[in-house]
């Protein structure tokens, strides 16, 4: 126990006090500066339909075009495999950076050659070009060496603003921090400082509410989320896993057979802390104005050819008691199905609850692009201490992994 809270307190240290910063450069005139943005944003015909992601890049943007950097920007957008795809083009987001900005954003519709390249060399002081989707390119996911050398041909500096991707060993983000001086950029700062309040340092009662479908993205995370926190509440088609060990019958719902038996040890030793749900809304069919009915587990039994489709309403207010006492509180995926109603209503309670006690007494991170869905349609956004707008990173980070995105940025 005495090794893994040294080990904790060492990746918060490491992290939040030795990331190298742009702000720490004492000279940015003249000089271009390739910043990795995460502009994977959902496009709808052209239109962007959530433009938060773009939004925290623009403080670091802002901040080089102040200090008379040129800026060249890329990012990925989807997953294209290599290939050009015409609905995963970028342009779009330069449309929209050039409507939102003060200062105009050039466009070009590739990332490397000799074009790219004239195009870089044109920039002045103060101005902006975005490259094309990097994964236009198949060497932006197979981490190439070659890739990352045509990219940082274009550029002095290297910043990563992208935390969201600093889970991927990509060309954009890990090769091509052998070829230029790298640093973090703000929104990517901020994440860190952030996310690592929650791995060392933190207030007790410590609560995690861990949710969605997949035990076998979070396995790892509620692992190492249980040697430090006070509780974990279990919700979403993960619980099922636990029934399952259990030996519980949850009928015709999802759950991961490979992961079963690790459920089964992770209760046996977690001493308590697992909390799952005492209560479920299942139904025959999952589908919108579908007919429900809230069980309790034991009743589970009695049961036949039945889907679990949310938490039960004597769970959310069991999950209320643990977050009402909580004074640092993380919340990653919903309860339910949370995009059909009404197995909806588990998802928005916790949402209501976790917003409210984060605006209050408890340091709340929230994170997870579905669990960010609920806190937009609540219009709770604003209300926790910080949302993360990374999915994968986030839980990679709070397995207490040192990401390759950012070990290149540390001191």
């Amino acid at each position: 126990m005495i090794l893994v809270l040294i080990r904790v307190y060492k990746l918060v240290f490491q992290y939040s006090m030795k990331l190298k910063t742009i702000d720490t450069l004492k000279n940015l005139k003249n000089k271009t500066v390739l910043v990795r943005v995460d502009y994977n944003v959902a496009l709808k015909h052209g239109k962007i339909l959530e433009t938060e992601r773009i939004e925290r890049s623009f403080e670091t943007i802002n901040y080089l075009v102040k200090k008379k950097a040129k800026v060249i920007l890329m990012s990925h957008l989807g997953s294209p495999e290599g290939k050009y795809v015409k609905d995963l083009s970028l342009k779009p987001i330069a449309y929209f950076l050039d409507s939102r900005g003060k200062k105009k954003v050039a466009f070009v519709n590739e990332c490397t050659g000799e074009h790219v390249k004239s195009q870089a060399k044109k920039l002045k002081p103060a101005q902006i070009l975005l490259l094309e989707n990097l994964r236009f390119n198949p060497g932006e996911e197979k981490n190439d060496l070659k890739f990352s050398r045509e990219l940082a041909s274009l550029a002095d500096i290297y910043v990563n603003e992208a935390f969201s991707v600093c889970h991927r060993a990509h060309a954009s983000v890990s090769a091509i921090t052998k070829y230029l001086p790298a640093y973090a950029g703000f929104n990517l700062a901020n994440e860190v400082e952030n996310l690592s309040k929650l791995l060392g340092g933190f207030k007790r009662p410590a609560v995690a509410i861990i949710g969605g479908v997949k035990i076998s993205t979070k396995i790892k995370v509620i692992q190492n989320l249980l040697k430090r926190y006070d509780q974990v509440l279990i919700g979403g088609a993960l619980a099922n896993n636990f029934f399952k060990a259990q030996n519980r019958n949850i009928g015709n719902s999802v759950f991961e057979k490979d992961y079963v038996a690790l459920a089964k040890n992770l209760l046996k030793n977690a001493k308590g802390k697992i909390i799952l749900p005492i209560d479920l809304r299942i139904t025959k069919k999952i589908k919108p104005g579908a007919k429900f009915v809230s069980v309790k587990l034991d009743e589970l039994k009695n049961h036949q050819n039945f889907q679990i489709a949310d938490i039960g309403p004597k769970t959310e207010n069991y999950f209320e008691s643990f977050i009402h006492r909580s004074k640092t509180l993380v919340w990653n995926g919903p309860m339910g199905v949370f995009e059909i109603e009404p197995f909806n209503h588990g998802s928005n309670y916790i949402c209501q609850k976790v917003a409210s006690h984060a605006k209050g007494p408890a340091f709340g991170v929230v994170g997870g692009g579905e669990t960010i869905a609920l806190l937009d349609r609540m219009h709770l956004k604003a209300w926790p201490d910080f949302v993360s707008t990374a999915g994968g990173a986030m839980l990679e980070f709070l397995e207490g992994k040192v990401l390759p995105g950012i070990r290149p940025l540390m001191k």
